[in-house]
């Protein structure tokens, strides 16, 4: 067996970076103590306990940030450190996997958490009729075997270099064996907050754990308060008046207005954050490789990166791989709007021109509306008649996406390029929001999922991600900084999370009240 670093495997290629726009000197030392109250978008009516349906921060932040543990957690720089498993070996094929399970860890309600629990947590995933987004991970394990009650081994259907780090999927939360509906009804976990109240929509209000196996190192508040506050206005609002201490996404067009604020910041971090439009490729016309393309160059990168993120990201190319990924292909040819090139493209599709519904609402990302709304503008001088659909906020993730043939979207992007297209581009895979099944892509994703050989690895991600640039079926026009902003009062560390907004969703167990 090899042993594999909990902080050296497969690190991403770009450590998150942080600016703070006010100039403040860095914060003192974190303290114990005090009420952390964020405003916080992506709550629905239907939230629940259970990982398997989560998707926007409101959820991740209170489950795996602060009620849930998962065995591996991915550290502010990117690289990944043990949770509930404090260290981890590969057999030398990285097909069989041993964890070594903390001892001592116990649930919000007594119980010692150990193997069992693992087992069953993950056995959730792929129970019969589970509609779970971690499913291709947890379906990967042809086998898992208790070793002793703190040592769990999975053997996995082929190699995987990258298994530690999916274990620290927000969807893969440790539940207490024998009870798990009672947890998911209740919000029973191992965390470093336990559950005072929750209303699914509004709000969550937990509590910090004393005695808890992270000790001094994590988790300075002493209540945490989440309010749900999907309305971008009336989160900024919240902030100004000192309803909430800190807000995720704000509205780049009123920056100026929290800037100008003497007790507020504003928290600036790059990572691999996507504003995409996925299309159902199985679905007339986007079953055709000429109208993708078309779609492709009737798009204007660069004047979204201007008018949506007003400079806060960079022009995507159509693959999901991103700066902050360790092979991100940063030579390929960058797509470029251009009008000529898409009516090509409409005519090799039989078509001298294209009437097509997109569906948009700021829901799917802060000005995915006005994004819809410049696509339209630019598509139409190829004869690509766009018409905006604007969709309720409200259930926009259950009743649009990955139902609606072509829509708004975002992604936070992974830590890795296989957590990534497992995902989202796998054949079959239910959060594969473009239906993608491209044969030569599927062969790569499995040869390059278990190539241990960084170099062979590097040039077969390099050819997924041509392969998506020019025939996929989501189109991907700019990466986005994380940007949120605070109150003066809470400390945060100088290195942030760039896998998720607001600290990889994990500000209760990192942040302070300076």
């Amino acid at each position: 067996m090899t042993r594999i670093s909990r902080r050296g495997l497969l690190k991403t290629g770009a450590a998150a970076s942080v600016l703070a726009a006010t100039g403040m000197p860095l914060m003192a030392a974190p303290k114990r103590g005090g009420r952390l109250r964020a405003g916080l978008s992506g709550a629905n009516t239907s939230d629940s306990w259970d990982g398997r349906t989560h998707s926007d921060l409101f959820m991740i932040a209170s489950a795996q940030g602060a009620v849930f543990d998962s065995l591996t957690e991915v550290a502010p720089n990117g690289s990944l450190r043990g949770e509930l498993a404090e260290s981890w070996e590969a057999s030398a094929d990285a097909k069989t996997w041993t964890f070594n399970l903390r001892k001592g860890v116990k649930f919000h309600n007594g119980k010692d958490f150990g193997a069992d629990d693992v087992i069953e947590s993950l056995n959730i995933h792929v129970a019969e009729g589970a509609k779970s987004a971690a499913k291709p991970i947890v379906s990967s394990i042809v086998e898992t075997k208790k070793i002793t009650d703190h040592q769990v081994q999975f053997t996995l259907e082929a190699g995987n270099a990258d298994f530690p780090y999916l274990m620290s999927d927000y969807h893969i939360l440790m539940y207490p064996a024998g009870m798990i509906e009672e947890a998911i009804a209740k919000g029973i976990g191992t965390g470093l907050y336990a559950v005072q109240s929750f209303e699914p929509g509004v709000r969550m209000v937990a509590k910090r754990v004393d005695d808890h196996y992270k000790g001094d190192t994590a988790g300075f508040f002493d209540e945490i308060e989440y309010i749900a506050i999907n309305d971008t206005t009336a989160r900024m609002n919240a902030l100004l008046t000192g309803q909430v201490d800190a807000i995720n996404r704000i509205d780049f067009k009123t920056e100026a207005l929290l800037k100008a604020n003497p007790n507020t910041r504003i928290q600036e971090v790059t990572g691999n954050q996507q504003y995409t439009f996925p299309m159902l490729s199985k679905t007339a016309p986007f079953d055709d490789v000429n109208v993708r393309r078309a779609l492709k160059y009737g798009i204007n990168r660069q004047e979204m990166v201007d008018k949506i993120l007003l400079g806060h990201g960079q022009v995507g190319n159509d693959t999901p791989i991103g700066p902050a990924n360790q092979y991100y292909a940063s030579d390929l040819e960058q797509l470029s709007y251009d009008p000529d090139k898409a009516s090509f493209y409409l005519k090799e599709a039989g078509l001298s021109s294209l009437d097509i519904d997109l569906s948009a609402s700021n829901a799917a990302f802060e000005g995915a509306v006005d994004a819809a709304q410049l696509y339209q503008s630019s598509a139409k001088g190829a004869g690509i008649n766009i018409n905006v659909v604007q969709e309720p906020a409200d259930g926009y993730w259950s009743n649009v996406w990955l139902k609606k043939p072509w829509c708004a979207c975002y992604w936070s992007g992974r830590a890795t390029e296989d957590w990534m297209f497992s995902t989202a581009y796998e054949a079959g895979a239910p959060w594969n929001d473009s239906q993608w099944d491209h044969p030569r892509f599927q062969e790569l994703l499995i040869t390059a999922r278990a190539e241990l050989d960084s170099n062979k690895r590097r040039d077969q991600y390099r050819e997924m991600q041509e392969i998506l640039r020019t025939d996929g079926a989501v189109i991907i026009p700019m990466f986005a900084n994380y940007v949120q902003a605070l109150s003066n009062k809470v400390g945060t560390p100088e290195t942030v999370g760039n896998l998720w907004q607001m600290d990889n969703g994990r500000m209760a167990e990192r942040w302070w009240m300076s």
